[in-house]
């Protein structure tokens, strides 16, 4: 099964960067070597085993632009499944970003109307002043270009794991029945007495999937000398000491940023990424190949949890995973 996403851009957005970054295992700090795109560079890649992403970069020289919106409109803009459209954060063009967008999204709407668009704020780490006060004028000011169309803006940055967050919610958007995938997750976090599991994509470590995590423990009271009930809290006024659970919103792209690190890491010295361990007073986690295209981080409180029976869960696992899988790609 093939998605055709339709990734485009000004020239310098930083769009190759950032599919050398998640697609390549590229670090960011080789990207400074990456030329301009010429023309439209198609790339297939195979994510989950079966499902293909057709993935066209498209050069964002006004020359390939002006030639993308008329002779080759009905080629580029045809089958599209999601639009990817960059925007510099600190752009002295958006005047000129904005019309070019309008006419892509124009062309989207009628060779592939049913497509999803996502905007990219991109090179966040460029930003003048606060980042959250510039990404919602910066998404103002795209949502009010698009008129009708309904979008999702992210912020990104190919130096922390914003762009993580992004590609993981935009590929999410390709994979048919996920849920599925997440209620099973809840059942072997069930059966491992875990707070967490994260089904990972294997090359890229994108997220998939994910488990519900259980719902926070109840603040235990305590007595006070007045006789007034109170619940209690460290004295740093966060509920982590007491709640186990509460845990940080960016959980999921820091992982998949540290361990593409780490995997990076490994292949300077010559040595395969194959699965990881760790035991620490706060909690457990142990990472693992659940199914050939997937890896799974199984996230673990009780300190009477042996990462041995969590390994063993794993394995007993895969071979539903496996099937799992197979029938959610196809839709079933």
């Amino acid at each position: 099964m093939k998605k055709k996403v339709l990734l485009m851009g000004a020239s310098g957005s930083g769009k190759t960067s950032m599919r050398s970054l998640i697609f390549s295992n590229n670090h960011a700090s080789l990207t400074s070597r990456l030329g301009a795109t010429i023309d439209v560079e198609q790339n297939h890649l195979r994510f989950l085993g079966d499902l293909i992403l057709n993935l066209w970069d498209c050069g964002g020289q006004d020359a390939f632009m002006d030639s993308y919106l008329s002779t080759q409109q009905g080629t580029i803009f045809q089958h599209v499944g999601v639009m990817i459209y960059v925007f510099e954060v600190e752009t002295r063009n958006l005047e000129k970003d904005l019309e070019y967008y309008k006419s892509c999204l124009g062309a989207l709407q009628k060779y592939s109307p049913n497509a999803s668009v996502f905007l990219l704020v991109h090179k966040m780490d460029l930003a003048r002043g606060p980042k959250a006060d510039t990404l919602a004028r910066k998404g103002k000011e795209l949502k009010e270009a698009s008129g009708d169309v309904e979008i999702t803006v992210f912020g990104t940055s190919i130096y922390d794991e914003s762009l993580y967050n992004a590609w993981s919610r935009i590929v999410h958007t390709l994979i048919p029945n996920a849920s599925v995938l997440s209620r099973h997750l809840a059942k072997l976090a069930s059966a491992c007495s875990a707070t967490e599991v994260v089904l990972f994509e294997r090359t890229t470590f994108l997220v998939i999937a994910t488990s519900t995590p259980a719902p926070p423990p109840p603040t235990a009271p305590t007595s006070q000398p007045n006789g007034m009930v109170s619940a209690t809290k460290p004295e740093d006024g966060s509920d982590a000491e007491s709640n186990p659970h509460q845990m940080a919103p960016t959980r999921y792209e820091r992982t998949s940023e540290l361990i593409k690190a780490f995997k990076y890491s490994c292949s300077r010295v010559r040595e395969d990424f194959v699965a990881l361990e760790m035991e620490l007073p706060e909690f457990t986690a142990v990472l693992d190949e659940l199914t050939k295209n997937t890896y799974v981080l199984i996230v673990v409180h009780d300190p009477s949890v042996e990462t041995a029976a969590l390994r063993l869960n794993i394995r007993l696992a895969r071979p539903k995973f496996e099937e799992l899988q197979g029938s959610s790609l196809l839709g079933a």
